[in-house]
């Protein structure tokens, strides 16, 4: 039996270049290696802790599912299904709301930053933590591969098993963190700043257009000096774009800050822009065929919702009778 992986990713509008290179390539990779079982979801009701639309919700939701289709999410490899589907990761959540302290929550670090930034400290945004617990140990996963910037979160998940599991009997896995191997994009206006579509200057969507990326490229900031080095510390606007670079034509960063060594950034900046071109033209594709098919996607949600839904059933279950419920 192989062991299982869970990952989820949060709908907030079209993907750009810094999800893929510092998330989801790494759940295709894991995906493709055959290695584990898969459990890839949209987390949609992790998404309803901040100001949205209801009308633009729907929409920023279907866009994620294309997306990650065209990246290369495969039904056929990964169970694939939109969280709020599956309502008992829900119900495992609020049994886990009642063994989790306050206090922990309180001590959360996204959560004090999240409110710091102004967003409304809600109910939700408290219970995040606790939701994505049940989102991973409904499935029982051995593996959970997230940023450093989530590791609390799967040491509070490990906590809640345990404390479960010594309240009530053994049931749950304690998850071990894989820590993501993707990289950490900046914005092309600002490399002090993560990519991020809040900064839609200094975001490369993947569905952007040839024009939009050349304009996007030709006005990234770059660094006092025209040399073309690889020096994050001191340079990094241009350590941002070589990265870029090297990502989308595999070639190591220094060759590729060799070949335009004393060429400035001009021409270095256009040539970059066309091989993102190149590099996002078969995900294009594969998306224009994905959006003029809204059935089969139905449909391969609905048969990934099926089967996460009979096993998280099937833990849900489980879980009441070894708490007392009837």
């Amino acid at each position: 039996m192989k062991p299982i992986i869970v990952t989820g990713l949060k709908p907030s509008g079209k993907l750009h270049l810094g999800n893929y290179l510092g998330a989801v390539k790494q759940i295709i990779d894991i995906q493709n290696s055959e290695k584990y079982e898969c459990f890839c979801f949209v987390a949609d009701y992790h998404s309803l802790t901040e100001k949205y639309s209801p009308k633009e919700k729907k929409q920023e939701i279907l866009e994620v599912v294309i997306d990650l289709l065209s990246l290369g999410v495969d039904p056929q490899r990964s169970v694939f299904f939109i969280q709020s589907h599956v309502p008992e990761h829900a119900n495992l959540a609020w049994i886990f709301n009642n063994i989790v302290s306050v206090g922990k929550l309180q001590g959360m670090i996204e959560y004090k930053e999240k409110i710091q930034e102004g967003q409304p400290a809600n109910a939700g945004l408290f219970n995040y933590p606790v939701l994505m617990a049940a989102d991973i140990l409904i499935y029982k996963a051995d593996f959970v591969p997230v940023g450093e910037d989530q590791s609390q979160h799967i040491e509070i998940t490990r906590e809640i098993a345990r404390t479960f599991n010594k309240t009530f009997g053994k049931t749950f896995n304690e998850p071990k963190i894989v820590l993501s191997k993707g990289l950490r994009i900046k914005a092309l206006d600002n490399p002090n700043k993560k990519m991020s579509k809040s900064l839609p200057k200094g975001c490369l969507f993947l569905s952007d257009s040839p024009e939009v990326i050349r304009q996007k490229i030709k006005t990234a900031v770059t660094d006092s000096g025209k040399e073309i080095v690889y020096d994050p510390k001191n340079k990094p606007a241009i350590s941002n774009l070589l990265t870029i670079y090297s990502e989308v034509t595999n070639k190591p960063i220094q060759r590729i800050a060799a070949t335009y060594k004393n060429k400035g950034y001009l021409k270095f900046k256009s040539d970059l822009a066309e091989n993102i071109i190149i590099f996002l033209n078969p995900f294009q594709e594969k998306r224009k065929k994905f959006a003029a098919s809204p059935e089969k996607i139905k449909k391969d949600l609905a048969i990934g919702s099926k089967k996460a839904g009979i096993i998280a059933q099937n833990t849900l279950k489980e879980v009441k009778k070894t708490i007392g419920l009837i």
